[in-house]
């Protein structure tokens, strides 16, 4: 994510990175680790990426993640509001919302109820940011509650402006989520044994993403929590299709009746197989996001690139290095 994001940017924009890792993209003279803070120089805009991703194997601990996710986010929102700059935005997830979407699609008005510790340590870490905002809002303005944060678009009483992101899944090269093994099993001419499961998943493209991004950056967007995710759903069997094509194939796709593979599912919960439930439900589950709010605030109708089309170019990128 981070990566894609530096080569969507930085043509138009002098970037600093900050990281535990390797400089990667950056050149050496604009990374610093997390403890240099005190180094960096004075910037016009934070974006805060770094997190512990959702683990479907289930084997790190539920602290990793507040650890990660929440600590790490109180600490650069802290250094944010004592800083010069003047926009902050943090990727959270749609996740810190809900694990299943209960209704026809997801939106910011949706109570928070997230059932993994992914979500909880996302949704305690946007709680933070805005304890923060209200004991930074001068005395005479009225402070905001939680759910008027959550749910409204418009500004809140600080000089600086907040953006939290809950985006669908972010796909783009050197993508190594599920996209990617489904992608892999293709290749090796696997079957599709899903088939029988008809979903509509929300995505979001990187191009889609980097377009948000510049919007946010460069305009006067109201401040709030806004979902990310690209105009269309579609569903794993579409995937499959999209994959298959790409490799000039045929798909395979086979329709093994529900019963049967969620048994297996959860006989992987225990044998450590391939398949476990955890895995079946992010594969198989229909979860789609509304980008309704966000494109009010950019005044558009459509994100510039379709969910095909942003599939299509990931899995480009994906021929390139099978």
């Amino acid at each position: 994510m981070g990566t894609n994001l530096f080569e969507a940017l930085k043509g138009d924009f002098h970037l600093v990175g900050l990281d535990v890792g390797s400089p990667g993209k950056y050149p050496p003279e604009d990374f610093f680790s997390w403890d240099a803070l005190d180094r960096i120089p004075p910037v016009d805009a934070i974006i805060h990426l770094a997190g512990k991703a959702h683990d479907t194997a289930r084997i790190a601990r539920d602290e990793e993640y507040f650890e990660v996710n929440t600590g790490l986010t109180q600490k650069i929102f802290d250094y944010f509001l004592h800083s010069t700059a003047r926009k902050f935005i943090f990727f959270s997830s749609v996740k810190a919302v809900a694990d299943t979407v209960r209704g026809e699609w997801l939106t910011e008005e949706d109570t928070p109820e997230p059932l993994t510790a992914y979500g909880r340590s996302k949704l305690e870490a946007e709680r933070f940011i805005l304890s923060r905002v209200n004991d930074f809002s001068p005395p005479s303005e009225i402070r905001l509650s939680q759910s008027s944060f959550l749910n409204s678009p418009f500004s809140i009483p600080l000089p600086q402006s907040v953006y939290v992101l809950r985006p669908a899944m972010i796909h783009g090269p050197g993508n190594k989520g599920n996209l990617n093994l489904l992608y892999r099993a293709v290749v090796k001419g696997i079957p599709w044994p899903l088939g029988a499961f008809e979903n509509q998943r929300s995505f979001t493209s990187m191009e889609n993403c980097a377009f948000v991004m510049r919007r946010l950056l460069e305009g006067d967007i109201p401040t709030g929590i806004y979902n990310l995710a690209d105009d269309e759903p579609v569903s794993t069997n579409e995937i499959i299709g999209l994959i298959a094509s790409s490799l000039h194939r045929k798909p395979r796709i086979w329709r093994v009746p529900e019963g049967f593979i969620r048994a297996v599912a959860r006989s992987g919960d225990f044998l450590r197989l391939p398949l476990n439930s955890e895995r079946l439900k992010k594969l198989t589950e229909t979860y789609r996001v509304s980008n309704a709010k966000i494109k009010v605030a950019l005044g558009i109708e459509k994100l510039p690139v379709t969910s095909v089309e942003g599939l299509r170019k990931t899995l480009q990128s994906f021929g390139k290095l099978h």
